[in-house]
């Protein structure tokens, strides 16, 4: 099949054209950028060199539309809200990667993106792309989640179905690398103020938040809120989190991780560590993995969740590939099973 990447400058557009030129049942049809318009794209990226050397077009939503058969949203949210709009309206296969679409609820958008929304239908008719927690696999209008919400959910996913947790009791601590906050450069993205240190940054204010917490209360609905804290650490890319909640039953680290490995068996993105061990970045870094440990206090009755996964793959372009697969009946790891960078 034939796919368009619009955004294909940015960190994820160009994560899309690495996964996508390895996968069996894909060409890169065209790219396109609002910025960067007739540049070959190995000519700003060299690292494409023989490996893609398509011209970056303009963005001209009914030629991409005759010309190819879905198209990858890889632009900035707020961005990606009026480019989408005629691709909705025509019911073309649509994959987008920012935040513009995953909040259901009207005014949930404006709070926490600072942002004018996109319209409520166009909203409501995207389905939220968690790659493993799939409803509807025919659905052809994709909001791929953040990358912070890929993790915490598919470590909570388990938990939360089974009613095994407190409501109230959920606390994450997310750390990220620097490639999450995207291309364009800022005071705090700095190297001077990102190497050797280690920030909070979005404090209670997070973009994840209401996202995270809108599927966690599709699972169960008694979840009011989440403690949700991000920093960044001074690593290229990869997210660890760290996630807490008290348990409502006592139980064994020995049936938390069966728990785990019954849940996740059939997933092959999911890799649930054995008892006592825990997942760290290099494992996972440019991959579509999602790595997850799990240790269980007795004393405090807090159960313990560590997840890594890299936020530019499974996080994003990753997770969109994926969601490309379930789309079009592929076998769902297509073109993403390959072994992490390492060291």
């Amino acid at each position: 099949m034939k796919v368009a990447i619009i955004g294909v400058t940015g960190y994820s557009g160009l994560e899309l054209i690495r996964l996508l030129s390895q996968h069996p049942e894909v060409i890169i049809q065209s790219l396109h950028s609002q910025s960067m318009v007739h540049h070959k794209i190995s000519d700003i990226y060299p690292h494409l060199q023989n490996c893609c050397e398509l011209m970056i077009k303009e963005i001209e939503p009914a030629t991409i539309m005759e010309e190819t058969d879905l198209v990858f949203l890889a632009t900035p949210s707020g961005v990606s809200a009026t480019l989408a709009q005629p691709f909705i309206e025509a019911d073309f296969p649509l994959i987008d990667l920012s935040g513009d679409f995953r909040l259901k609820t009207e005014g949930s958008y404006e709070k926490w993106y600072g942002k004018e929304a996109a319209p409520i239908d166009s909203i409501l008719k995207a389905e939220y792309g968690l790659g493993e927690e799939r409803q509807n696999s025919q659905a052809n209008f994709i909001a791929n989640p953040g990358c912070y919400a890929t993790g915490a959910l598919l470590s909570l996913a388990p938990l939360v179905k089974a009613k095994m947790i407190q409501p109230d009791s959920i606390i994450i601590d997310g750390k990220s690398g620097l490639s999450g906050a995207g291309k364009v450069p800022s005071t705090s993205s700095h190297a001077v103020s990102v190497m050797g240190n280690m920030t909070v940054y979005k404090m209670n204010q997070h973009q994840h938040t209401p996202e995270i917490l809108q599927q966690l209360q599709q699972w169960n609905a008694n979840i009011e809120a989440i403690q949700f804290t991000t920093s960044l650490i001074p690593v290229t890319r990869g997210i660890l989190l760290t996630i807490y909640a008290k348990v409502n039953e006592e139980l064994t680290e020995e049936a938390l991780v069966e728990l785990y490995t019954s849940y996740y068996r059939e997933k092959a993105f999911v890799r649930v560590q054995p008892v006592g061990v825990y997942p760290d970045l290099k494992q996972v870094q440019g991959s579509n993995y999602c790595d997850i440990g799990l240790a269980y206090n007795s004393e405090t009755r807090l159960i313990t969740l560590v997840c890594t996964l890299d936020n530019l793959v499974k996080g994003a372009a990753g997770q969109a590939v994926q969601n490309l697969n379930i789309m079009c009946g592929f076998p769902e790891e297509l073109g993403l099973i390959n072994s992490p960078v390492f060291p």
